[in-house]
């Protein structure tokens, strides 16, 4: 039997036809790629690298640059002494950081049991709260109602304002419920034939199994609590009460400065552009250090539980 050979073509043996993608890639195109990724980067450090600089010159420097300072000349902490000296913005920095740490546990916790809920097809009701909470995606009731009803429940005025009207994402809680919904169902049948129950079950199987994308929803949280804003200036009328977002806004559109800092700029102690570089700082460092731990959980937290949902 004479066996069937496929025909070279260009000195190779013909096979089925790859997709471009799968290709590999050549001199020039990596050389291309490093490039754009290298232009990005740059378009994303430099900014901050000027803001970083400025916040640490001094009000000589800031004067002779003109603004904003590239090349740094003296070195001083000076803006972040004041800012940290114990007035408006150390406690509205303090505000913010309580707010960011209830307010994500208390979303993680609601948004964990929904999900986990969710994802069990026998539970009761799962269907009709599942297609409830999409439509809360598509329609809401807006901003007045939102302002009326959280006036009516006594919420003005309190840091409740700030956690409560935004405390639940339904994104976060599909994402969450297609990673559950992934999980083997003989480990959970499994554990529940040993006498587990849901809330041991979800403490001591699910979690540890989801610990990627637990750790990708608590990141997203945290960021918005921490960065938001239009809640406080909405439900807030005590400036003692106001978050660090909020004061930031006020140094930079120079609305209203705190005393301290206010005294200290108009006697020329300081540059009143470089405590607002300073302020900018104070509010991206939390975030800048956060992310690169959380980082290597995007990709298998987001897309498995996109995916699966």
């Amino acid at each position: 039997m004479t066996a069937v050979m496929e025909k070279p073509v260009r000195g190779r043996w013909a096979g089925p036809p790859r997709p471009v993608w799968e290709e590999a890639p050549t001199r020039g195109g990596l050389a291309g790629k490093a490039l754009v990724l290298g232009l990005a980067c740059l378009g994303i450090l430099f900014p901050l690298w000027i803001v970083v600089v400025t916040s640490l010159s001094t009000r000589q420097s800031i004067d002779e640059a003109g603004g904003l300072v590239m090349i740094p000349q003296d070195i001083t902490f000076v803006a972040y002494q004041e800012l940290l000296s114990g007035g408006q913005v150390t406690r509205a920095a303090i505000v913010s950081v309580l707010v960011t740490l209830v307010g994500t546990a208390f979303s993680m916790t609601v948004s964990v049991l929904c999900a986990y809920g969710l994802s069990r097809s026998g539970s009761l009701g799962h269907r009709w709260i599942l297609m409830t909470l999409l439509a809360t995606m598509f329609f809401s009731a807006g901003l007045i109602p939102t302002y009326l009803l959280v006036q009516t429940l006594g919420l003005t005025d309190s840091y409740l304002a700030l956690i409560l009207p935004s405390a639940i994402s339904v994104f976060n809680i599909l994402v969450l419920r297609g990673f559950f919904m992934g999980i083997s169902p003989e480990l959970t049948d499994s554990a529940r034939i040993d006498g587990a129950g849901d809330v041991r079950i979800l403490w001591q199987i699910v979690l540890p199994l989801s610990r990627a994308v637990v750790a990708v929803i608590t990141l997203f949280y945290a960021v918005g609590y921490w960065s938001a804003w239009f809640n406080a200036s909405l439900y807030l009328n005590d400036q003692d009460m106001m978050p660090l977002q909020n004061v930031m806004i006020q140094l930079v559109q120079k609305q209203e400065a705190p005393v301290g800092l206010g005294q200290a700029i108009k006697t020329g102690q300081l540059s009143g552009l470089g405590v607002q570089m300073a302020v900018m700082v104070m509010a991206l460092l939390p975030v800048a250090v956060l992310s690169p731990f959380v980082q290597r959980h995007f990709k298998k937290g987001m897309l498995t539980g996109a995916v699966k949902g």
